[in-house]
């Protein structure tokens, strides 16, 4: 650990040991959420500039400041995986490991000999989190897939954006995030299976695949979607700002930018109504619940777009919120950042840097009363632990200097 450490190593998955194979966004992220609650992560990355993450996007001192964000907690061991001596250091690692993730297109484990029958025969006990664009069956399988694909494939896109207008992006990696959340969801619980299933024979219990495609964990966020087609042959379109069927939940245009407002409850509605100068519609029978709402929409939205337009965006929120309607502002990072209940929450943390610098990277979620996740120490330079490690699996200096010399380690 390095002097940035902030907090112990202590955790409620302190004593876990993860593997984290595979690069960019969907694995890395699962593993680091795993990091960040305490478990042992050596993350594994080529020795030629490691992961690429480490220089995407915007760069501090030669590294992006997205990997500080992304690795943080984590131990990097750079291996060359396209070598059998390395493949060898990795079956190591997984034979004392809990859980093992990669996101290779499916066949690239096997290729190498790291596959889940390689693995956990030799591990019964080894969690193995799968992540891939189209999963490891299906005659999509060997498509190469990234979140974006996803995200189309998923049913995402095609809500994205205005009607009749070109479906746009959410605007981060949400496949990938989505992905990695369902894939340590899906690692907790084959560890509760595993430990329900220590017995004498498997004293550490059973371990098991954990099977993640990015389109199906998109998919799986997509509300009712698929039974409104079912049920109706619907199909749900674009709606730019609005939420389709419930009403009234909106963006409105004020003096100095947008309002979002959400008054879809029946007694909020009659609040709303109220606040806005239009008791008639508070009181109107026709728009008391939802289905009548949705069915005179353009005009309820007109009549608080008419409302907002004549005020700014901080002279409607606090009428809105003594009215106790739900309803906010659309944050930029600035906004965030300088948030007092973004601060009040810790969501804004304030990282030493190796340099001398400090970096605010983002807090840590979930809030655990008992055991919250903690900061023990900064992303890593490439193959800052290949030692480390190394020699934690058994090798010997010797042994260590040999695979640096033949470019198997760096």
């Amino acid at each position: 650990m390095n002097a940035t450490t902030a907090a112990s190593a202590s955790g409620p998955l302190a004593g876990l040991k993860v593997v984290e194979l595979g690069q960019l966004i969907a694995g890395p992220f699962a593993a680091r959420t795993l990091a960040d609650f305490g478990a042992d992560v050596v993350k594994i990355e080529p020795p030629a500039g490691g992961d690429p993450l480490r220089q995407w996007r915007l760069i501090k001192d030669g590294t992006s400041v997205w990997w500080q964000a992304q690795s943080r907690n984590k131990r990097s061991l750079a291996l060359d995986l396209r070598q059998g001596e390395a493949q060898d250091i990795v079956r190591r690692l997984a034979a004392e490991a809990d859980v093992l993730i990669e996101n290779f297109r499916p066949g690239a484990m096997e290729g190498w000999g790291l596959g889940p029958d390689a693995l956990l025969a030799a591990n019964p006990a080894l969690v193995m989190l799968r992540i891939s664009g189209y999963g490891q069956s299906g005659p999509y399988r060997d498509r190469p897939g990234f979140g974006m694909v996803a995200e189309a494939m998923g049913g995402l896109r095609h809500l994205t954006g205005e009607p009749g207008r070109v479906p746009v992006r959410v605007g981060v990696s949400i496949g990938d995030t989505l992905a990695s959340l369902h894939g340590v969801i899906g690692v907790l619980m084959a560890l509760q299976h595993r430990h329900a299933t220590a017995s004498t024979e498997h004293p550490k219990g059973r371990g098991q695949v954990v099977d993640v495609a990015l389109y199906e964990a998109v998919f799986n966020c997509m509300e009712s979607l698929l039974p409104e087609y079912s049920a109706f042959g619907a199909v749900r379109e674009a709606a730019g700002s609005a939420l389709p069927g419930i009403a009234p939940s909106n963006a409105y245009r004020c003096a100095d930018g947008y309002v979002l407002v959400a008054g879809n409850g029946d007694s909020i509605f009659k609040r709303l109504m109220q606040c806005i100068g239009r008791p008639d519609l508070a009181a109107d029978p026709q728009l008391a619940d939802n289905a009548g709402r949705v069915a005179q929409v353009a005009m309820i939205d007109g009549a608080i777009g008419g409302w907002t337009a004549a005020r700014s965006v901080a002279d409607a929120l606090a009428a809105l919120e003594t009215a106790q309607v739900p309803a906010g502002r659309i944050y930029t990072v600035a906004d965030i950042a300088a948030d007092p209940h973004y601060a009040a929450r810790g969501m804004l943390l304030p990282t030493p840097m190796d340099d001398g610098s400090s970096l605010t990277l983002p807090g840590f979620v979930p809030k655990l009363s008992a055991t919250p996740g903690g900061h023990r120490r900064n992303a890593p330079a490439l193959g800052a632990d290949t030692d480390a490690v190394l020699r934690e699996v058994g090798l010997s200096e010797a042994q260590i200097a040999a695979l640096r010399e033949r470019g198997v380690v760096r």
